[in-house]
């Protein structure tokens, strides 16, 4: 790809994330006409904006767009769902929000590589894995309870203007 990363993208998307979806701070999401909901993050100095909108429940899809002085520089679509749907969605949702909350240094959006963590005497997993980097990428998550897939989500994004 023949465009440049911006310094400072990095630091601010997961500044962004930990702030966004993971954060939690589901009072503070603006609930749109359209039946979609909005997170937004701002950076202290004003220059970066993040804006993940989504549609759903089961199954959901979104994007995220993050802008740079008023330009939008980079984004990323996400299509996921519960395959499980005898699951409680509280605790599924309560554990990708951690797993977001911990994303890999190498492309800092969704989750880490992975995560485990025994909840209510079952092992919990959450796997991510993605080709290429912050300029151009696409991967997949997927959420396991005792080695039973329970959830996925697939995504993809990069670089634009």
């Amino acid at each position: 790809m023949d465009k440049k990363l911006p310094d400072g993208l990095k630091d601010f998307l997961v500044e962004a994330n930990v702030a966004g979806y993971a954060g939690g701070e589901e009072k503070r999401w603006q609930k749109e006409a359209d039946n979609s909901t909005t997170i937004t993050h701002k950076s202290s100095d004003d220059k970066w904006l993040f804006h993940d909108n989504f549609f759903g429940g089961e199954p959901y899809g979104g994007r995220e767009v993050i802008f740079k002085d008023g330009q939008a520089i980079w984004m990323m679509v996400y299509y996921g769902e519960i395959v499980d749907k005898n699951l409680n969605k509280d605790k599924v949702y309560a554990f990708l929000q951690k797993s977001l909350a911990e994303a890999d240094d190498d492309l800092p959006v969704r989750g880490p590589m992975k995560k485990e963590e025994k909840i209510d005497g079952q092992e919990w997993i959450y796997e991510n894995s993605w080709q290429e980097d912050l300029e151009r990428f696409k991967g997949r998550e997927v959420r396991r309870i005792d080695n039973k897939e329970i959830y996925n989500t697939d995504y993809v994004g990069g670089l634009v203007g």
